[in-house]
């Protein structure tokens, strides 16, 4: 089995003073990384100006006092200046940047009506700005010398859909984004993005009741695989050199890993106008797929895809 190791490696994690990723610093230390613990140690919705230096602190002390090595950051994601001051604490503290796992969140919980613009506002400046701020911030470094990794979370929010957390769902479907686009621009630099749909009890999770989200009642039944723990060795993987795929999304749930992924079923073909009467004659077609899909890799590839499918050759 091969072993992962991130010895000589420096790991930025951002949101690393709790659940998830207290979980993915320790176990990066673990394996011989570098270890930026950058958190604000704000509340779980990101209101107000209460932050505290002990949650990335105590991470901290928790690796040292193993034998690793960390520092703390205790800046913003939201800001390009906090992102750029979370990737300069790895340059000033270890020399170089090889990873970011941009883990870092915050969570506005209600019915639809309820929500504010402000709500919105406030998750896409952490999930998606952040995740743009310390990628952004570290991508220069990685592209210089042709090599990096960058993990984002995303969730089943955002893929999948819950009624509750519709701003939650659409910065993290935003990050989705993000993560596609990266891994585009920075395979051909040695820069391999992929993303993570955690399902893991957090700070985050904690105060959200049974039934909250829609009923389910398989969670109860297996309670030990949502402990922080069942992510941290996908995300270890993912920002570690053993990983040479990209453009990924990795759902982590219940103690399985599986890909997740964008098909497009066969659907209709048709040569002369689609106009909304063939739609309508042609719709239990087009959204069949049992007739076989096709996994689009990019935009260029969906193109291919159809060509194909018309007999075009290029």
């Amino acid at each position: 089995m091969t072993s992962v190791s991130f010895t000589g490696q420096v790991v930025a994690i951002t949101g690393a003073g709790g659940g998830l990723g207290r979980a993915f610093a320790l176990e990066v230390a673990r394996r011989g990384g570098s270890v930026v613990v950058n958190d604000l140690g704000g509340s779980v919705t990101g209101a107000g100006d209460e932050t505290s230096i002990a949650f990335a602190d105590r991470v901290v002390e928790e690796i040292r006092a193993a034998g690793g090595r960390a520092v703390a950051s205790y800046d913003s994601v939201a800001t390009p200046q906090g992102g750029q001051a979370i990737i300069q604490a790895a340059l000033d503290s270890f020399g170089q940047i090889d990873a970011v796992i941009a883990n870092a969140g915050n969570m506005r919980l209600g019915e639809f009506e309820d929500l504010s613009f402000d709500d919105l506002q406030a998750l896409l400046a952490v999930h998606v700005g952040g995740s743009w701020n310390v990628a952004k911030a570290a991508w220069p470094h990685m592209k210089a010398r042709g090599y990096g990794r960058m993990v984002f979370m995303t969730s089943s929010g955002g893929m999948l859909g819950t009624g509750k957390l519709t701003a939650y769902g659409a910065a993290k479907g935003g990050v989705m984004g993000l993560m596609h686009g990266l891994s585009e621009a920075g395979a051909l630099h040695g820069i391999l993005c992929n993303a993570i749909m955690p399902n893991a009890a957090s700070r985050m999770t904690m105060d959200i009741a049974p039934g909250e989200l829609g009923e389910n009642p398989w969670s109860a039944q297996m309670p030990q695989y949502f402990a922080p723990q069942f992510t941290a060795g996908l995300a270890a993987f993912l920002a570690s050199s053993a990983c040479q795929t990209w453009h990924g999304v990795y759902s982590a749930l219940g103690g399985r890993v599986a890909r997740m992924f964008i098909a497009a079923a066969n659907g209709y073909l048709g040569d002369d106008t689609i106009d909304a009467d063939v739609i309508a004659a042609h719709w239990d077609e087009i959204r069949d797929d049992t007739r076989g899909y096709a996994i689009p890799a990019n935009i260029t590839d969906e193109f291919r895809i159809v060509a194909e499918m018309k007999g075009i050759e290029v």
